[in-house]
């Protein structure tokens, strides 16, 4: 597994998608959950970003920035690994893979217990399809 560098994206083979699965899957939990107490505060946040200037605040600015941070911190380690967040609220991922001469994406959302689904980058979310055991297993590499 190679890993990602400036202008290529990393690309991996189904099984090391796998395997880096349940690292991957408590990041984005966490992430799901962290997102949901941000949200639960966002109203009363973005009401002390507009009094800003009148001497506003909020007893959830500690609380706010203690869970931005933590949801951040998470999200730039998903990216990091390559791995590519596509929706925040399904906890949709995609791992870059080559299959059959092009990339295409392996997905994979909150819930699900394993990746079993890949899809073409046009097709997104909508274009899913089953993972297969005529899927060939694509060699894990770096593209421009």
């Amino acid at each position: 597994m190679q890993m990602e560098t400036e202008g290529k994206i990393k690309l991996f083979t189904l099984t090391e998608a796998r395997l880096l699965l349940p690292r991957v899957r408590k990041l984005m939990e966490r992430i799901s959950a962290e997102r949901r107490l941000l949200m639960n505060v966002h109203s009363d946040i973005e009401r002390a970003r507009k009094n800003s200037e009148g001497g506003g605040g909020s007893p959830y600015g500690a609380y706010y920035l203690n869970h931005i941070t933590s949801f951040g911190r998470a999200v730039r380690e998903v990216e990091r690994l390559g791995v590519q967040i596509k929706d925040f609220d399904k906890g949709l991922i995609d791992f870059p893979c080559s299959y059959k001469g092009r990339i295409v994406l392996l997905c994979w959302k909150i819930g699900e217990t394993e990746i079993d689904y890949w899809h073409e980058i046009e097709a997104g979310y909508a274009g899913r399809r089953l993972i297969t055991d005529d899927f060939d297993e694509p060699v894990g590499n770096s593209m421009d």
